[in-house]
């Protein structure tokens, strides 16, 4: 069973990148401040080191 990790978009998505936008919404994430737990893969962890600056990670 592979681990979980909690992320929170802590910064807005508008005036950002297309990519930028593509990530976020392939974590699942969609307003401010919402939390999701995804599983600890290497294409999660892609998605999350490309838009880092907007997230707060957790476990």
């Amino acid at each position: 069973m592979a681990d979980k990790i909690k992320v929170t978009l802590v910064k807005s998505l508008c005036k950002k990148s297309k990519n930028q936008k593509a990530c976020a919404q392939g974590l699942g994430l969609k307003k401010m401040h919402q939390t999701v737990e995804v599983e600890d893969t290497p294409s999660v962890r892609g998605m999350i080191n490309k838009i880092i600056f907007m997230l707060k990670v957790e476990g």
